[in-house]
C-alpha cells in the first residue's frame, strides 16, 4: 500500500513540477508580435490606429503577455474600469492599491476594446489627425492625452517600435511583409535595409482611380491607394458604416466631416483613412465653382490639412475659381 502511495505522490510531484516550469516560461516579444500582429493591422485598417502603436502598447502594458494582470484578465492594454464598464473586473495595484481593471474573455476582446476605447474617447480625438504611419506623433499624443502616467511613456513606445521594426506593419500588406522578412535567411540584413520613412512607389496620375471589388451592393474603388464607395440614394454614414463594420464616428473622421453633415447621393465616402500626399509628378488642379479644399481632398484621397499645407492655405480658405491647387508633391 505504501508503495502505491509513494508512486502516486511521485506522479503528482512530476505534474506539479511541469506546471511550475510551464508557468515560469516567458513569452518573448517576438512571439507576442507574431501572435497578435494581424489583429493590430486589422484594427489599423478599421480605426486608423497605427498597428505599430497597438503592438508597442500591448508589449509594454502587458510585458508581452507575461504580466500578472494580462494573465489573470486578458487585459493587454492596462485599461481601467472607468465609469460605465459593465464587464468583468479584476483588482490590481497600479498607481494606487487595488485599482479596478477591465477583464476580458480572451486577448482578442482586449485588442478590440483598446481600439474602441481610443476611437470613442474625445480626449484622444487629436491623435486621429496624425497619419497612420506617424508612430512618433501617436506615441507622444498618447502621453499628452494622459493614457499613462510614466513620464517617458512615449519614448518607451518609440524604442519598442524601432527596435522590432514594427513600423513595417503600418505599410500596406505590412503583416505579410513583416512575416516574410522574419522568415528570410538574412533577416537582420533585410531589416537593416528597411526605413521607417521609406517612400511608396510613384503613382501614375492617370491611373490612381480604379474599381477593385464589390461588397453588399457597393463598388469599392481606390484613389491614391485608399478605398472608397459612392453613396446611393438614402445612404447615411451610419448605414455605410454598418455595411463595412466601421463606426459612424470613425467613418466621419475618415471623410473629415462633422456630425451635422448629411450624406447625399453620389458623394465619395472613404472607408479608410486618406493619405498625406500622392508621390509622383506635380499636378495642378484648376478650381471650379463651388469647390473647397475639402471637396478637392475627397477627389484625390488626400487629407485636408495636408492639402492646405502644401498650398500654404488654411483648411477653411475660400478658393478663387480658376486658381490652381497643387496635388502632387515629392516630400
Amino acid at each position: 500500500m505504501k508503495k502505491i502511495e509513494y508512486t502516486i505522490f511521485s506522479v503528482l510531484l512530476v505534474v506539479l513540477s511541469i506546471g511550475t516550469l510551464s508557468a515560469s516560461v516567458r513569452q518573448t516579444r517576438e512571439e507576442y508580435i507574431e501572435k497578435y500582429k494581424k489583429i493590430a493591422v486589422a484594427h489599423m485598417e478599421r480605426y486608423g490606429i497605427p498597428a505599430s502603436i497597438t503592438m508597442a502598447q500591448g508589449i509594454l502594458e502587458s510585458d508581452a503577455g507575461n504580466s500578472q494582470l494580462s494573465r489573470s484578465s486578458n487585459n493587454h492594454f492596462g485599461i481601467k474600469c472607468k465609469k460605465g464598464w459593465k464587464g468583468r473586473k479584476v483588482y490590481h495595484d497600479d498607481d494606487a492599491k487595488g485599482e479596478c481593471f477591465r477583464a476580458y474573455s480572451n486577448v482578442e476582446a482586449s485588442y478590440r476594446d483598446h481600439a474602441e476605447f481610443l476611437d470613442s474617447s474625445p480626449r484622444y480625438d487629436s491623435l486621429f489627425a496624425y497619419p497612420a504611419d506617424d508612430y512618433r506623433s501617436w506615441a507622444r499624443g498618447l502621453k499628452a492625452a494622459g493614457y499613462a502616467t510614466a513620464p517617458d511613456y512615449a519614448e518607451r513606445l518609440i524604442t519598442i517600435i524601432e527596435k522590432y521594426r514594427l513600423y513595417i506593419l503600418d505599410r500596406e500588406d505590412g503583416a505579410a511583409i513583416y512575416s516574410s522578412a522574419k522568415n528570410a535567411k538574412e533577416n537582420a540584413e533585410w531589416f537593416a535595409s528597411q526605413s521607417s520613412k521609406q517612400d511608396e512607389e510613384p503613382v501614375s496620375p492617370d491611373n490612381f482611380r480604379v474599381t477593385i471589388n464589390a461588397h453588399k451592393g457597393y463598388n469599392i474603388n481606390r484613389i491614391n491607394k485608399v478605398c472608397y464607395v459612392v453613396a446611393k440614394q438614402g445612404d447615411t454614414y451610419a448605414s455605410i458604416g454598418e455595411a463595412f463594420y466601421i463606426s459612424e464616428r470613425t467613418l466621419r473622421r475618415f471623410n473629415e466631416v462633422s456630425k451635422k453633415h448629411t450624406l447625399t447621393k453620389g458623394e465619395i465616402v472613404y472607408i479608410e483613412r486618406k493619405k498625406s500626399y500622392i508621390k509622383g509628378k506635380d499636378i495642378e488642379h484648376t478650381v471650379s465653382k463651388g469647390e473647397t479644399l475639402h471637396s478637392i481632398s475627397q477627389k484625390y484621397g488626400i487629407r485636408v490639412q495636408k492639402l492646405a499645407k502644401m498650398n500654404s492655405l488654411r483648411k477653411n480658405s475660400t478658393l478663387r475659381v480658376g486658381s490652381k491647387v497643387y496635388i502632387f508633391n515629392w516630400w
